[in-house]
């Protein structure tokens, strides 16, 4: 059966057209692919529209071609990018040697290479419309293009990010440079270093506290990509799967982060599972989450070419090098990719994503690893708008903290916490610099500091390193970024580990217009001598900043109580006194235990409406928040129909023009049909006088007595 193009969401749906049209791989085989498959005006339009949409507007100013010295630059500049898709494409087109572009000799061949190779005539179209009009044109040209998509078709994305043996990067262009050791500056930009500043033990190029620092890598690195999994396990991070210009991946890499060298997981598959005795399939995924558990690393949910209806767990044994998939009980959550799932214990709490069907979650979900049990649960409280690619932490082995995330039409910046033990949703008030709406952004642990990197809004990635104090609920800016970089990225990994004693933060991957492998280390000043602290000490007082901010109608139960203690110690005084003066003092004792029994009823009766209240409110709020989910589907829905619908109109507009046309010359076929009924009426008439006037002879005839002829005789 043949794939819809519909499967693929923007930015993955157009590089998985660019591969097809022949943007990728070798560019000179690539470019002929372009020219054979597509006319003349086609391929040069979709490649302005591909470099528009992966290197943005073209600011190559013109030559003149009176200026032979301008023309002589800007030829040489383009000789370096003769393999590079315009200049194939134009030189395939008209038959021009590639290693010999100054054969263009006429002022009309220079200004139509100039044109093709600066696609100006674009202005500053914004990405995101050049890789629709890209797909657009490529469907109307040919329609059936996804469908014969293969897995093996590589984009041009490979050849700017695949390493050669020297362990070099590709740049667009086709020259290489030389890997080089940074540090991070005061501003938060990345700086070159000489290897004598940088030579340390075990921390290896981290020379400063809160400074990102892109380390000396060794070995071959993994492709790019984004919404991968990662964790660490014995000092080194493990990356499995993710997201490669649309593709999903199922290679496991080992980053040593000792001496930071790559290498590669061969990992094998289990015959059969304990579900069935056919052979086990580990399908590539991206979107999931990656958890350590015993000797194991557990793949948890995530997108898949064929996904299923449930939530698979996926395991990887450390010490057998074999994937499986667990058997569990219970009511499986529906799949998903882009949630959050946080070890709590033995259990793992799941919570949101978005399903096979793009539909976003607010779903609440537990898996005890003990017995491999499902549990969902319906906790009180308002809980977390419907999300995905949000951040999840959990802080005092109670409180799970949802931080972000995105909907179809916007990003979040909201903090949730859900008691585990109350199983109770609140939002508390954030303080301190709060950071930016933002998805797909990463966050790790370091005792009681939350540290989130990375991100966007949807316009552009988020270049600040935030952390939360979980026990004050206090943002504060850690450092940040400049430019483009991978840390302002979405779908990156971040994850802890420590050397030599101290903690490092580790990120990996993510895109930000483009896909990345790199990987950078912050050594944080916020230390983690805090954490057993928090948990020797009793909970209620650890935490005491999210509880407070949790329960609302607590606070009112604590100001009772204390207005009860201060109305007994004035009875107590009262009795004192009212023993040197039994006579008078048992009438106002009286009379105050009276009135504090009344104040005492008003109070719980005014409590008990607040609580009353408080609960309509919140069945009130998610009553809203149930109607805005319905409404926002059901708009969907209409969309979809009035699109229908506009296509139909649209078809019987042309319908109705066809058929006007029709009629119109019917009309002058009716009239001509007139006219000749006509003609033939007046000839027969005019037949039917002549036999007449020949029969009767006329009056001399009948004066001759020349009798008249029969008819048989004429």
């Amino acid at each position: 059966m043949a794939r819809t193009n519909t499967g693929l969401a923007y930015p993955d749906r157009f590089y998985a057209a660019a591969s097809y049209a022949g943007f990728g791989g070798s560019p000179n085989s690539a470019n002929k692919d372009v020219a054979s498959k597509f006319s003349n005006e086609v391929a040069l339009i979709l490649y302005a529209l591909y470099q528009q949409a992966t290197v943005g507007p073209c600011n190559v100013p013109k030559p003149s071609p009176w200026s032979p010295v301008e023309q002589g630059k800007w030829k040489r500049s383009a000789s370096s990018f003769a393999a590079s898709g315009s200049v194939s494409i134009y030189l395939l087109k008209n038959n021009i040697d590639d290693n010999n572009v100054n054969s263009l000799r006429s002022e009309r061949d220079l200004d139509a290479f100039y044109h093709l190779y600066s696609w100006q005539q674009l202005g500053n179209m914004v990405s995101a419309e050049a890789m629709r009009l890209f797909v657009k044109i490529l469907e109307e040209e040919d329609p059936g293009w996804y469908s014969r998509t293969s897995n093996s078709v590589e984009s041009v994305r490979d050849v700017q990010m695949n390493h050669n043996s020297n362990g070099e990067p590709i740049i667009e262009n086709g020259n290489s440079f030389a890997e080089t050791k940074t540090i991070s500056a005061e501003n938060g930009s990345l700086m070159e270093a000489q290897d004598k500043d940088i030579v340390l033990e075990g921390l290896g190029p981290v020379v400063v506290y809160d400074q990102w620092v892109s380390p000396p890598i060794k070995g071959q690195r993994p492709k790019a990509r984004y919404e991968h999994g990662a964790t660490v396990v014995q000092d080194k991070m493990y990356i499995y799967g993710g997201n490669h210009n649309g593709r999903y991946l199922s290679d496991l890499n080992v980053l040593d982060l000792r001496s930071w060298t790559w290498s590669k997981v061969e990992a094998s598959i289990e015959s059969k599972s304990e579900e069935s005795p056919s052979p086990v399939n580990i399908a590539p995924c991206a979107g999931h989450s990656l958890i350590p558990w015993e000797n194991k690393l557990l793949s948890i949910a995530g997108h898949t070419k064929d996904p299923s209806e449930t939530i698979q767990i996926k395991a990887f044994d450390l010490q057998t090098g074999t994937w499986s998939i667990l058997k569990t009980y219970g009511k499986a959550p529906v799949s998903r990719g882009g949630q959050s799932v946080t070890l709590v214990g033995s259990t793992l709490v799941i919570f949101g994503g978005q399903d096979a069907k793009r539909t976003l979650l607010n779903d609440l979900h537990i898996l005890d690893l003990e017995t491999m049990t499902w549990d969902d649960f319906d906790a009180v409280g308002v809980p977390p708008s419907p999300r995905s690619d949000h951040a999840a932490a959990v802080h005092a082995e109670r409180y799970l903290l949802i931080f972000g995330g995105g909907s179809h039409a916007t990003c979040f910046n909201d903090l949730h916490v859900l008691d585990l033990q109350a199983m109770e949703w609140s939002r508390p008030t954030q303080q301190g610099e709060i950071p930016s709406p933002r998805a797909g952004h990463a966050g790790v642990t370091v005792g009681e500091n939350w540290f989130i990197v990375g991100g966007g809004d949807n316009k552009s990635g988020a270049s600040e390193t935030v952390v939360l104090n979980m026990s004050t609920l206090v943002w504060s800016v850690v450092t940040s970024v400049e430019g483009r970089v991978p840390l302002a990225s979405e779908g990156l990994s971040l994850v802890v580990g420590s050397i030599s004693g101290e903690d490092i933060l580790v990120s990996f991957g993510g895109y930000n217009g483009r896909y990345n492998n790199e990987v950078n280390v912050l050594k944080p000043s916020h230390k983690s001598s805090l954490q057993s602290k928090i948990m020797e000490a009793p909970v209620p007082d650890s935490v005491s900043a999210v509880q407070n901010a949790t329960n609302p109608t607590r606070d009112l139960e604590s100001d009772f109580e204390v207005g009860q203690e201060g109305k007994i110690r004035e009875i107590v005084m009262d009795n004192t006194d009212s023993e040197h003066m039994k006579s008078k003092g048992e009438e106002t004792s009286e009379l105050i235990i009276a009135t504090l029994k009344a104040e005492k009823e008003e109070l719980e009766s005014s409590l008990n409406k607040e609580k009353l209240q408080s609960l309509q409110l919140k069945e009130e709020l998610t009553q809203a928040e149930t109607r805005n989910t319905d409404l926002y589907k059901e708009l969907q829905s209409i969309r979809g129909q009035l699109a229908a619908e506009q296509s139909r109109c649209f078809k019987l507009e042309v319908d109705v023009a066809e058929l006007r046309q029709k009629l119109q010359t019917m009309e002058t076929l009716q009239k001509e049909l007139e006219l000749l009924q006509r003609q033939k009426a007046a000839s027969e008439q005019a037949s039917l006088n002549a036999k007449q006037r020949q029969g009767s002879g006329g009056v001399w005839g009948w004066l001759a007595g020349s009798p008249p002829q029969n008819a048989d005789d004429a």
